[in-house]
């Protein structure tokens, strides 16, 4: 994401190194982008309350821009968010599409590592505190509660609350996209009659769809079962021995460097109540939520719909009449423009370049398409 150019140095600070220079200049540009970011947010949300928190998040942000272009001798009074560049577009489309409570816990979870980061930079410690508390706001936010009073929040809580069906999604658009893709230019190869292409385009659409939703189901069920059975586990072992358990919650929180007495009164106090108890030792020791173990149906549904779009993509210029070489090229058009889109909205979730990541997709799925579609050349003038 380009940022706004940066007004040029007046008087640098002498001990700062090319190194410290080049680092703090990257700090400088992540706050332009994070306060572009959020401003961006702020303008879509319509909850008044997250809002304001995005709001406030950019003056933040702004404000620790100004610490370090002070630190590299710049014109702090200069500074503003970063403008609008492809990640940014990619960013408004997809809130528009999808809301803003969609897109937050992404935001929480590429913000994580700021705070550990300055932690480590003399020049930062000033910035770390705030930094932390952009992450609980962000962290409250895509959990579906205020910052501010805990409150639950209707559309909060995406990935907690839908389990696997973003990464089903995720996974089912690419391997939709590149299967059929592949599919498609194979045939395409062996024959140009677009009925057959068709046919086999649809036939690997539904085989594809069907198959990946069944696996998921499967494997969502399968987890799902094995974290039931350790949460009844732990509630039959705080029913039988909770003298014991109540124990071990006490550890829990010695080893996290409460003292001894400390560690005893609230593990005591949990165990008065065994249903908080249950879910402090479910969340702590196991590391899971137990409001949210995933859901199969949801899972499977949510593959076999994204399989579907990313599948039908390579056989939409043959359904719309193209035939002969003028379908194929069409088609492999529309499909490498596909994975390019695919390649960088993974890498941007990710938080790797956009660019290398749709680069990456297009490489991948061409060769792929590239080796079947001369297998089916082979093939076909075999058969003729």
């Amino acid at each position: 994401m380009a940022s706004r150019k940066e007004p040029p140095a007046t008087d640098v600070p002498r001990q700062v190194s090319p190194k410290d220079r080049a680092k703090f200049r990257a700090f400088l540009k992540e706050e332009l982008q994070a306060a572009a970011r959020y401003q961006m947010m702020a303008r879509n949300e319509k909850d008044a309350r997250r809002r304001t928190a995005f709001e406030r998040m950019v003056e933040m942000e702004l404000k620790h821009a100004a610490h370090w272009a002070d630190v590299l001798g710049l014109d702090s009074s200069r500074l503003r968010p970063a403008r609008m560049s492809a990640g940014l577009l990619m960013l408004k489309g997809i809130t528009r599409v999808f809301g803003t409570a969609r897109i937050i816990p992404f935001l929480a979870r590429g913000k994580s590592a700021g705070p550990n980061t300055y932690t480590v930079t003399r020049e930062a410690t000033t910035l770390v505190s705030a930094e932390r508390e952009h992450r609980v706001t962000l962290r409250h936010m895509a959990a579906g509660t205020a910052a501010d009073d805990q409150s639950p929040h209707p559309e909060g809580g995406f990935l907690r609350g839908e389990g696997g069906m973003l990464r089903a999604a995720v996974l089912g658009v690419n391997d939709g996209l590149v299967s059929n893709f592949s599919l498609v230019m194979g045939v395409a190869g062996g024959t140009q009659d677009s009925k057959f292409i068709i046919l086999a385009g649809i036939a690997g659409l539904l085989a594809g769809a069907f198959s990946m939703a069944a696996g998921e189901y499967i494997s969502m069920r399968s987890q799902r079962d094995v974290y039931v059975n350790l949460i009844e586990t732990e509630k039959a072992e705080i029913e039988k021995w909770p003298d014991e358990e109540q124990q071990e919650l006490s550890f829990m929180y010695q080893r996290k460097g409460l003292t001894k007495p400390e560690g005893d009164l609230i593990a005591a106090r949990l165990m008065q109540d065994k249903k908080v108890a249950l879910e402090t030792k479910v969340r702590e020791e196991l590391g899971l939520d137990p409001d949210d173990l995933g859901s199969p149906w949801g899972a499977a549904f949510s593959s076999m719909t994204a399989f579907v779009v990313g599948a039908v993509v390579p056989i939409l210029p043959f359904l719309a009449g193209a035939e002969g070489g003028a379908g194929i090229a069409i088609s492999a058009g529309l499909s490498a423009a596909a994975l390019m889109v695919v390649g960088a909205g993974l890498a941007w979730f990710s938080g790797v370049n956009v660019l290398w990541g749709a680069a990456r997709m297009i490489i991948v799925g061409g060769v792929a398409a590239a080796v079947t579609f001369a297998v089916g050349k082979a093939i076909g003038v075999a058969v003729n």
